[in-house]
């Protein structure tokens, strides 16, 4: 072959399963391998075979940890893949983690299919086991920050940290004499705990996420609403329950939580519950690599030293039975799952208390039903009535906005010939593509799933 294309396999006019696949003369790179999450179609991707020969894939690189860009990994493995996973340090801590979580769930959903007999399979059975993930482990590879690293006679590639969770970088990839860069999920210019995103000076092609392509975050102080809704809360003796992401977005509210007491702007005797197994491991990696955050050892000690850990799951009834007010932070963030139903069935029906939601809602997530002002939530099979107060603070995600994504386009010194639109829904696709188009004049694409697209020829 003597053309280098792209083609996406996933996060393609959507948020979610991003796999972006490079082939050139050299090697077959797939950049991020995620699984699908959100409305049951999407889903069931994860059980069709990609549209390529796993077998022919050389590497994949890594941009960050979050399971719609990590998920599918021991799947690919599984399937055939025998190649390198590059990935920076404290992404291969974190992933490790999610990965191990997902195969568990997935494991105990099909045996709980097979026991309640609700499944159309006999018997169900799990994308990946336990041990499906603990094998792919053997082909993670470790590439630091801004070191360059040759994979091939005519390839190499370079990471630069880009804000979004811990860890989390855009990848360089240099083809023969091509530049190509994948942006992953590029985060805010002004995170309480990380620094903001790092940027390469030039490229020929860059494919670009555009989650917030179609709005922007708020301007007003995410200390001062978070202050605001506690206290409001609080006033009336109710709770505040914060839906949170396990990696990144968690630890970030941890850390004002203590600042708000700090100061005393919030009660500095309010307990502060972190509900929540992964992001509990989740913190300890962001400890152990606290380098790669603007907050070192000691602090983040300090901080976990004053919030309250849940150490095993009977605890979350013992927690839900104490009368007094408390903040509540728990997986998972768009309430797909995990401990926060168990406080929102008992909460959510209370005016007196408080659903804060601090990062982005997929569609078909109860998240996003909540954002939508749904006056009512399914969970666990039962319908619960909404009457707790439903506030969003856009400060706290981890996705720039249209104008942060602007700006970090603007910062190339040469600006790229062609950016490729992915990790998008169709309105954000569309309008971050005009605005592109209007401002910079760069001609801009929307990729589509599946579709194959030449970037250049080689000679």
């Amino acid at each position: 072959m003597n053309a280098i294309t792209l083609k996406s396999l996933g996060g393609a006019e959507t948020v979610t399963g991003s796999k972006h696949l490079l082939k050139t003369p050299e090697l077959t790179i797939l950049i991020d391998c995620g699984l699908f999450q959100g409305v049951k179609y999407l889903r069931e991707q994860n059980w069709m075979p990609l549209n390529t020969d796993v077998s022919e894939i050389d590497a994949i690189i890594l941009t960050h940890a979050h399971l719609d860009h990590c998920g599918y990994i021991p799947l690919i493995v599984k399937n055939g893949f025998k190649g390198k996973i590059y990935m920076s340090g404290p992404t291969k801590e974190l992933t490790k983690l999610i990965l191990l979580d997902s195969a568990k769930l997935q494991e105990e959903d099909a045996e709980k299919a097979n026991r309640h007999h609700y499944t159309r399979h006999n018997p169900a059975k799990p994308l990946y086991t336990i041990n499906d993930a603990e094998r792919s482990f053997k082909q993670f590879y470790v590439i630091d920050e801004n070191e360059e690293i040759r994979l091939s006679d005519h390839i190499s590639c370079m990471f630069k940290p880009c804000g979004h969770i811990i860890g989390a970088c855009s990848v360089k990839i240099t083809c023969f004499g091509k530049i190509i860069v994948f942006s992953g999920d590029i985060g805010r210019n002004h995170s309480a705990v990380l620094a903001p995103p790092d940027f390469f000076s030039q490229a020929d092609f860059l494919v670009m996420e555009s989650t917030y392509g179609d709005r922007l975050h708020e301007n007003k102080d995410l200390s001062d609403q978070l202050e605001y809704w506690i206290n409001k809360t609080l006033k009336d003796r109710g709770n505040i329950i914060i839906p949170c992401f396990a990696v990144g977005r968690a630890q970030e509210i941890m850390y004002i939580l203590q600042e708000l007491k700090n100061k005393n702007k919030i009660p500095v005797s309010i307990p502060v519950v972190l509900d929540s197994p992964m992001a509990a491991s989740a913190t300890e990696i962001m400890v152990r690599y606290s380098g790669y955050t603007l907050v070192d050892t000691q602090k983040w000690n300090d901080i976990i030293e004053k919030i309250y850990i849940t150490k095993d799951y009977t605890e979350t009834q013992e927690i839900i039975a104490e009368k007094k007010s408390k903040i509540i932070i728990a997986g998972s963030g768009m309430i797909t799952g995990g401990r926060v139903l168990e406080y929102l069935k008992y909460y959510i029906g209370d005016s007196i208390n408080t659903v804060l939601i601090v990062g982005f809602q997929a569609e078909g997530t109860r998240g996003r039903a909540l954002l939508n002002r749904s006056h009512e939530l399914k969970m666990h099979g039962k319908f619960y009535e909404v009457r707790a107060h439903i506030a969003e603070i856009t400060g706290l995600s981890a996705h720039a906005d249209q104008s942060e994504l602007i700006e970090w386009v603007k910062k190339y010194e040469i600006p790229p010939k062609q950016i490729m639109l992915v990790h998008g829904e169709s309105s954000a696709l569309e309008a971050l593509r005009v605005k592109i188009q209007t401002d910079l004049q760069v001609p801009v694409k929307i990729l589509k799933k599946d579709e194959e697209i030449i970037l250049t020829q080689v000679e």
